[in-house]
């Protein structure tokens, strides 16, 4: 007797793989599209809640064996495309679509926060994400020379348009001002740029918006909070002592201002010898135990290498020159864990999220 091939057989069969973050059946989550059956041949395609999804080849492999194990396939290809989920905050102030908004922030300066959050946004757009770059940080803009910017476009009418590089759209109060210009200002003219950098600047529709924040809890990450609902904010520290009671002030402050926690990254953890040991130049374990005692993810670590720095100061970001080194493969990572936490937050429709992540 023939079997006879159905798209309800193949979704009955796709019923039983589980989505592995959020738990439930690629069925039930709308994520199976565009079945085809030709004979016992199978293609269909799975629609990723991220393209930075970090589980994306079990996914795939689970459900290319759930359907070969249908009587009558003889083969079957699977494509990944992917959906990403809107977090449903109202952004009053941003004329367009930005699906998600995340804070990159710290408690003191000096831990690399700038350069990972350069580092996401390009492991984001890399994976094919629509990503925006916002520089927060006014008094000490970096981005423009970590991206390798000098200038913004002419205006649209009364509305500036971001600079673009590495597919990543950017704006920088450094793009504004001349050259080592000293930025002295109050709380209300620092709140006023934040509010220009969101109503003021003609964004196009973004699945991310990554902002960076100045170190500190001070007046921008108040004046952030107010006027752009963030879908979630990381922390940034080393594994020292001083950096992690800093960063816990941050995360702190983060809670205060009832904004998620997506979790901690621990920058500069360990630098890898030519010996092959490894020397911990600022303690270790220091970024795990904060995540810990906060009850929040930890997102990673990230090693000391000397061409993360070249690419800050020349422009080229390490993601770019040295994509298959072992400090992108880290950015990467932790890029993949936040866009995944901030799909699972998105479709679970709440606040709370689950500590448990993708190693």
């Amino acid at each position: 007797m023939t079997n006879i091939l159905t798209k309800e057989s193949i979704l009955a069969a796709l019923s039983k793989v589980q989505e592995p973050e959020l738990h439930q059946d690629l069925v039930t989550l709308n994520m199976i599209r565009e079945i085809q059956i030709e004979g016992g041949r199978v293609k269909f395609t799975v629609m990723l809640t991220t393209p930075a999804c970090p589980l994306r080849g079990r996914i795939e492999s689970e459900s290319r064996q759930a359907v070969m194990a249908l009587p009558g396939v003889e083969s079957v290809e699977v494509k990944l495309s992917s959906e990403i989920p809107n977090d449903g905050r109202m952004r009053g102030l941003v004329n367009t679509t930005i699906k998600n908004a995340i804070a990159v922030g710290s408690g003191k300066g000096g831990v690399g926060k700038s350069t990972v959050a350069v580092n996401i946004a390009v492991a984001l757009a890399q994976s094919g994400a629509r990503v925006g770059l916002m520089d927060a940080d006014i008094y000490g803009p970096n981005v423009p020379t970590m991206l390798g910017i000098e200038k913004l476009p002419p205006p649209n009418g009364n509305k500036m348009r971001p600079a673009k590089a590495y597919d990543i759209e950017a704006i920088s109060m450094g793009l504004l001002v001349k050259p080592g210009q000293p930025l002295i200002w109050r709380g209300p003219m620092l709140n006023s740029a934040i509010r220009q950098f969101l109503g003021d600047v003609e964004w196009s529709e973004l699945d991310y918006l990554i902002i960076d924040l100045p170190p500190g809890t001070g007046d921008a990450a108040l004046s952030l909070a107010q006027a752009l609902p963030l879908s979630g904010a990381v922390i940034v520290t080393l594994p020292q002592l001083v950096s992690l009671e800093d960063a816990s002030r941050g995360l702190e402050m983060f809670r205060k201002l009832e904004v998620p926690i997506l979790g901690v990254i621990e920058n500069m953890s360990y630098l890898d010898l030519p010996d092959g040991t490894r020397m911990d130049l600022f303690g270790s374990g220091g970024g795990e135990q904060l995540a810990q005692s906060a009850q929040v993810p930890f997102l990673g670590n990230i090693p000391i290498d000397q061409n993360v720095r070249i690419g800050g100061d020349s422009g080229k970001p390490i993601l770019v020159t040295h994509p298959d080194s072992p400090v992108a493969g880290a950015l990467r990572s932790v890029a993949e864990n936040i866009a995944a936490r901030i799909s699972v937050a998105a479709l679970s429709g709440g606040n709370e999220l689950p500590i448990n992540i993708v190693e």
